[in-house]
This record gives C-alpha cells, structure tokens and sequence, in this order.
C-alpha cells in the first residue's frame, strides 16, 4: 500500500507570504553522500506547511533522491522546487522547468578541447597514486580530479595533503587561465582546504570577494567560464552565473508567470559560505538572506529556534 503523501496549501497560500527558503544538500540537510535523517525529513514537512522550500545543489537529480527521496517518495514531491545541478535541472511541484547544459552553452568544438587539454595534462602529472574518473561531465560543468573521482576515502585525505604541499589542483588552474585565455573566459581560484575551519553559524553577509583572471576576448561570443576549487580532490568548471545563483533566475521567472508567487524574501542555508565554497555566491548574493551551518544537526537547530517548527 502506497505511503499516504503530506498535504500543503497552495504557494500563493503559505502563512509566511513571498517568502522562500532554500537549502544545500551535503552537510547541511544531510552528511556528506548520506540519506537525510527522519528528524530532518520531519522539520521540512513542518516548514513547508509555513513557507515555500526548495534544495539547490550540484549533483544531479539522482543523487538528490538517493539523499531526500525514499522508496514511495520522489524528492521532486517533497520540495517545492527542486533546483539539481543548481538549477540547470529543475523542477516546481514535480513539473520540470526549462533547462540548460554546459555543452549547449559552450559549443561541442571548445568544450572537446577544455576537456582533451585536461585528460593530456593529467596524463603528465607526477602525482604519488592516480585512479579513475579524472573528468566528470555533469550538465551544468565539469569536474576535473588530477587524483580521480573512484579514489577512497583514505585516498583523497592523502591527496588533499599532498595538494596542500604541492598545489597541484592550484597550478593545473593557472595553467588553463594560461591555455584558454583566448577565449575570454574567467576563472576563479581560491586557496581551499576540505571545508574544514569552522564557520560562524549566525545569519551574517561577508563581502564579496573579487574573481580574478578576466581575460581578453568577446563576451558576446564566448562563455565566461568560472574554475573554482572544491571538495578534497577536484575543482569545477563552469560558466559566470552558473554556480548556485543560477537558480535565482527560475524564481524570477516564476513572478512573472500568470498567478505566479513573487518571492522578495528568498533566504539560503549552507555549510560552504567561505570564498572559494560553492555556497559562497548564493550565501553573499544581495537577493538572499544567508545563514550559514555547521553540519544537519546545526540546520535543525538554526530552524527550530528561526522558524518554530
């Protein structure tokens, strides 16, 4: 017998009037590749009843329902929207929204090139151990691992060691700013360490950082490309705008639809908030209100004491 679904109001009918929260998924619904806690599950049920809830994260929609969804629950049915790959892939109550890819945007001949350039470079590298997976294409960008994506767990410690010491993700960064300057594109690089310092858990704007590296070229015709490194053992490569801002765009789309919400209060929750954190844009963005976490069990806490579920 199939699991009898929660009910909600209408958007236009949530108590908390124009009002959107939206999350990140590791380290802030869930640990890092792992399934969301009932408890976790429970608070957004609780919230969705007051205001609109949305995810936003960069893995692709089956790695979000492997982590939100359960065997009798898409998680396109648990989120008001649901913004996969920072929303290049979306979705509002369960009905896909237009979507976007790397490869649309940046043409088949360039981004051949960006990742044979990639494959070659690694090929040379002397590094202690290589595995497999050095590139990963997903829709909205491109993950780079000069270790590869199949490394353990041990594995990408060691190397995010060894990195630390011989900056190899940092000058394979340089050396495509160098290569592909041509073709006006911008890359962005921030020293950064496994997201492991501490971050403050109030609700607090920082500054934004400068990018770095805008090179010449026609940004009529051509992307404008973003490098920022992340996670132990890799960086990402997509165009400007592309990081999770990108998702921003759906819900100003979404005002300007027949009968459609317009939220002028859109707040983000994440754990990677730092420069060089791919929840740093959104989290620093003027459009949102941030409120950085410290892990699932932090999340629960700031909403239990901020929204009174």
């Amino acid at each position: 017998m199939a699991l009898e679904l929660p009910s909600y109001p209408p958007l236009e009918a949530r108590p908390i009037k124009n009002t959107i929260v939206l999350f990140d998924v590791d380290e802030t619904l869930t640990k890092a590749r792992r399934a969301a806690t009932p408890e976790m599950l429970q608070a957004l049920q609780a919230l969705r009843q007051k205001v609109a809830i949305g995810y936003v994260g960069g893995s692709d929609l089956s790695k979000q329902q492997e982590q939100l969804g359960t065997a009798d629950r898409p998680v396109t049915s648990m989120f008001d929207f649901c913004f996969s790959e920072n929303g290049l892939t979306a979705f509002k109550m369960g009905a896909a929204l237009p979507s976007n890819s790397f490869i649309k945007w940046i043409g088949e001949d360039r981004y051949k090139e960006l990742v044979s350039w990639c494959l070659h470079y690694i090929a040379d590298l002397d590094t202690p151990i290589k595995r497999g997976t050095f590139v990963e294409f997903r829709n909205g960008m491109v993950n780079v691992s000069p270790l590869g994506r199949n490394a353990t767990n041990q594995e990408r410690l060691d190397f995010n060691e060894y990195d630390n010491v011989h900056k190899v993700r940092e000058t394979m960064v340089a050396k495509l700013k160098e290569k592909f300057g041509h073709l006006g594109l911008t890359y962005v690089s921030y020293p950064y360490t496994l997201y492991l310092s501490k971050i403050p858990t109030h609700n607090v704007k920082r500054p934004p950082t400068p990018t770095s590296g805008t090179t010449t070229g026609n940004p009529a015709n051509y992307p404008h490309n973003s490098f920022s490194i992340g996670g132990a053992i890799s960086f990402d490569v997509f165009p400007t705008g592309w990081d999770k801002t990108y998702c921003l765009k759906h819900l100003e789309d979404e005002a300007r639809k027949p009968g459609g919400v317009s939220y002028t209060t859109v707040h983000f929750y994440g754990d990677k908030t730092m420069p060089g954190g791919n929840d740093y844009e959104i989290y620093s963005d003027p459009r949102t209100k941030g409120h950085s976490v410290d892990g699932p069990d932090d999340t629960l806490r700031q909403l239990k004491e901020e929204w009174g579920i």
